[in-house]
């Protein structure tokens, strides 16, 4: 029963007492009358009016009539209002604990402030801590993927429901143990939708072999885009030559009076391909990879093992493994002569200009600082420096400007128009990809084979699965005849992926709002906390 209410310092103070004559002792449940005294208590309450709010509470304590009882006396407690040692009210504990459920601990303290709640973010952290569990439910549908705590260190893995759209546990670690062992306990699922790791595959079949393995078709196609960067790096030379324009060289030229007319090498512009430095000299990096692959394909002629060879060599086990499964040096050297570059918007004006004569650095420059571009002189000095002829006679008549090269596409923009829909390219992206299909038969194979997996995936035709590795078998295509040798130790679950609807889209959304969760949790994101986080948040 409230009798007044005050309001002092910025604090709204409600003064009550119980008007209830009894209470029930909370051991036996015997009902007493007799006080045994009484005590003031004050509770913090929700915000009223933009103001922090406490209840100022007579409370007495009874002493219990049941002599068998081992409580001597007790307190009383008010429902709704009270509970053992609290010093919220129930109101206000919902509150700050749904506040930590979304927040944690900073965030959620920095929120209460702003709400008029006096809490530090140790007392949200103990709230989200003393959250009860969830009930256990059954689940049809499993989701499953791996998530990490400190990436390249420790991982967790992440069971989401996929009918309900909800996180249902988080375990530690993936292997396939616990998961193994969680569905042990789940008799009733159906279906489990996963990555294409060998460790959930096995605990899904020694967990729940009633269930059927799906493998996800986001990482299927990932794994087919990884196959097909590989072959357009090792096929990249073809891309090259079917891009580059051959040089002209001009007739003669008419010198100064007085001198003989010489004939002058025009020198065309080339656009350079990467593998030698400003001063024409061939680049450290790609010596370095050129002796190294040598190296290690002589070794493996010679029957070496790669331990061996990377012991002889000085190099990393998966470095020597990476030059070993190369099916050709351009498939090394393919990224890092492809280096994107704040030139690379402004190079076809430039070659336009270098094939009129305008080989003047500086002019050049300010011509493209007015295009909006933002680097200095010495990168157009550099980009130039192996076609700049300092000592060369300015020509009265200089020739005719040669075709303006153009510059090949860089492989990771081949990748993408070959996985991309031909509906949805672009009308001159399509138009170069033809040309590197024409130039190039394995890569117009590859497309191919990219356009009916695609197929395949679209429409659920999972039956012509096995049609589809032969042919690619019957191609001269290595990156993707092990691609093909990986879908058959795990084929039932890839047929499953290009049959039925089920994909982990799902679970890969809920991994992207654990990241969120890691970063507000700011350090304070052991797995006990982040787990009742990711299951308990909304």
């Amino acid at each position: 029963m409230v009798e007044s209410i005050e309001r002092a310092a910025g604090t709204v103070t409600f003064c009550a007492h119980s008007a209830v004559p009894t209470a029930r002792c909370p051991r036996c449940g015997v009902v007493s009358w007799r006080v045994h005294g009484r005590y003031a208590r004050r509770l913090a309450d929700a915000p009223v009016g933009g103001a922090p709010a406490v209840v100022e509470l007579m409370v007495r304590r009874f002493k219990c009539l049941n002599p068998q009882c081992p409580a001597v006396t007790f307190a009383e407690q008010i429902e709704g209002l009270t509970s053992p040692r609290a010093r919220y009210t129930p109101l206000l504990r919902t509150l700050l604990t749904s506040i930590a459920a979304v927040l944690a601990g900073r965030p959620g303290a920095r929120l209460a402030a702003a709400l008029s709640i006096r809490v530090v973010k140790d007392k949200l952290l103990e709230l989200l801590r003393g959250l009860p569990e969830l009930p256990q439910i059954s689940v049809r549908v499993l989701g499953v993927d791996d998530f990490a705590l400190r990436k390249g260190d420790s991982y967790a893995t992440i069971l989401v429901d996929l009918e309900e759209r909800h996180p249902v546990d988080v375990l530690p670690g993936r292997d396939a143990e616990p998961l193994a062992a969680w569905l042990r306990g789940h008799p009733e699922i159906e279906v489990i939708c996963r990555d294409r790791a060998g460790a959930y595959a096995e605990g899904a079949r020694n967990g729940a072999p009633q269930a059927q393995q799906v493998a996800d078709a986001w990482h299927l196609l990932r794994n087919l885009a990884e196959a097909v960067e590989k072959t357009v790096g090792a096929h990249h030379q073809c891309i090259r030559e079917a891009f580059t324009t051959i040089p002209t060289v001009a007739k003669s030229a008419t010198v100064p009076r007085g001198t003989e007319e010489l004939p002058l090498e025009v020198v065309s512009f080339v656009p350079p391909d990467g593998t030698r430095d400003v001063l024409g000299h061939p680049r450290r990096l790609v010596a370095r990879t050129t002796e190294r692959y040598t190296a290690v394909q002589q070794m493996l002629s010679e029957g070496k093992s790669l331990a061996a060879i990377g012991q002889q060599l000085r190099l990393d086990h998966s470095t020597v493994r990476r030059f070993a499964r190369a099916q050709s040096l351009d498939e090394l050297l393919v990224k890092a002569t492809n280096r994107a570059s704040i030139l690379d918007e402004h190079k076809p004006y430039l070659h336009r200009r270098w094939s009129e004569g305008c080989h003047d650095i500086p002019q050049l420059h300010r011509e493209l600082r007015a295009r909006g571009f933002t680097g200095d002189i010495q990168c157009v000095r550099r980009y130039f420096r192996p076609f700049k002829m300092p000592h060369s006679p300015k020509l009265k008549n200089p020739p005719e400007p040669a075709p303006e090269p153009r510059p090949a596409p860089k492989p990771r923009r081949v990748v993408r128009w070959i996985m991309t829909n031909p509906g949805h390219l672009a009308e001159t992206d399509a138009a170069e990809l033809k040309e590197i299909r024409t130039a190039c038969p394995h890569l117009d194979a590859t497309a191919g084979h990219v356009r009916d997996f695609a197929d395949m995936m679209r429409d659920l035709r999972g039956e012509d699965l096995p049609a589809w590795m032969d042919r690619v078998l019957a191609d001269d295509l290595p990156a993707l005849h092990s691609l093909v040798n990986g879908m058959k130790r795990d084929l039932d679950a890839v047929t499953a992926a290009l049959s039925t609807p089920w994909s982990s889209g799902q679970v890969e959304g809920q991994v992207t709002r654990i990241k969120l969760l890691k970063r507000m949790g700011y350090g304070r994101a052991n797995l006990d906390l982040l787990r009742r986080r990711i299951l308990l948040g909304p």
